[in-house]
């Protein structure tokens, strides 16, 4: 069968440099090793893969390759044991460090951040519109009192792992068909650390960190609502060997409140009005979060479902110190039961409403003035 090209083998374009050929082919190695791809056609495939990587790697065949095609390189690209000496990783030793290498030994010294922790606030409707501090108890990880963190008894200190000789790896080399296969793992001795704890803290048993409850104060901003969370950065768990500490989330809850609602930067109430108050107008002593009525004038014919708005009595604003509006929704309240006045009262004002008929007779209160149908109706109704 023609061989492939092998800039489709690696995947990569004629014009790349000897670095993006190196990436290309450590990933295409990596999935093709047959030790790691169990298809029928891996072995194939990874043999191809090293066979163009040792052409397009070496500035002096891949000028002959380009000049020439396969051709310039031999049948078989020049090579009759593909696998011996073979480097991708910076020395053709070790290519398999990389397929059968444990991150773990490194992980276990490099700098590791804390985790992150959630705890969840409860708030009144009136503490979340103007924000508030308060102090909660949260457990975490901290650094061992005793040991600072070390894990070592005080006094005494880790000494360096026999087994690894302070690396944090051990080497095991092993041969197969494919040539020579070196496993890199974590030390079992010492788990990567490098270093042994010969006396262990008593308090933390080696450890370095112990569960302790931390309190603190939380300052929760004005204009917060359900649902939103409050960072703590560095807050969280403490990290290890230097990393930086997690942060701590505080979930917001909010209570509904019995009087007002919100919709966004927006207080709503609902003003209750009878037939008569919604027809001759009125005025209303409105509620607000800061404690302090406001007056309302409802004028005469206001309608179920208008809106007034109140500026500057809603929510304030988390970015700045703007307030949203108390917006005042009027709902019309219609009588269930009338007694025999008000029942009369209103088949007149029925009445008077009908085309080409005249209102009512006005009538007169106790002091002789005449009060109108509207006003009687307006009595009658309270």
């Amino acid at each position: 069968m023609p061989k492939l090209d092998y800039y489709e083998v690696l995947g990569v374009s004629s014009t790349d440099n000897e670095e993006e050929i190196r990436k290309a082919f450590r990933k295409k190695a990596m999935q093709y090793h047959p030790d790691r791809n169990k298809s029928p056609d891996a072995e194939e495939k990874f043999k191809e893969i090293n066979e163009a990587y040792q052409v397009l790697a070496d500035a002096k065949k891949r000028a002959q390759y380009d000049r020439f095609g396969h051709a310039g390189v031999g049948g078989n690209g020049g090579f009759d044991r593909p696998f011996d000496g073979f480097d991708v990783f910076g020395g053709f030793g070790d290519i398999f460090d990389s397929f059968f290498g444990d991150t773990s030994a490194r992980r276990a010294r490099e700098p590791q951040r804390g985790g992150d922790l959630q705890y969840r606030m409860t708030l009144s409707f009136k503490e979340a519109a103007f924000g508030v501090e308060q102090e909660v108890e949260v457990p975490r990880t901290e650094d061992c009192q005793r040991c600072t963190g070390s894990g070592s008894e005080p006094g005494t200190t880790a000494k360096t792992c026999g087994t690894c000789r302070g690396s944090g790896q051990v080497r095991r080399t092993q041969r197969s068909v494919f040539g020579q296969f070196a496993h890199i793992g974590a030390c079992p001795t010492c788990q990567g650390r490098g270093s042994v704890i010969e006396t262990p803290c008593t308090q933390c048993r080696g450890n370095g960190v112990e569960r302790r409850q931390r309190r603190l104060a939380v300052r929760v901003p004005a204009g917060v609502e359900h649902g939103m969370q409050v960072r703590l950065t560095g807050e969280g768990d403490v990290g290890r060997n230097g990393g930086p500490n997690g942060n701590l989330y505080v979930y917001i809850e909010v209570q509904p409140d019995k009087v007002f609602s919100r919709e966004g930067y927006d207080l709503l109430y609902p003003l209750w009005l009878n037939v008569a108050e919604a027809a001759l107008g009125t005025e209303k002593q409105i509620p607000t979060l800061d404690g302090d009525p406001e007056n309302l004038k409802i004028p005469q014919g206001t309608q179920p479902g208008a809106e007034f708005r109140i500026k500057g009595k809603g929510v304030p604003h988390l970015e700045d110190h703007r307030r949203g509006d108390l917006r005042v929704a009027v709902q019309v309240q219609v009588p269930k039961s009338l007694n025999a006045q008000q029942r009369k009262l209103l088949e007149d004002f029925a009445r008077s409403l009908e085309p080409n008929k005249p209102e009512a007779d006005a009538e007169a209160d106790a002091s002789g003035k005449d009060k109108g149908l509207f006003g009687r109706i307006k009595d009658a109704l309270g």
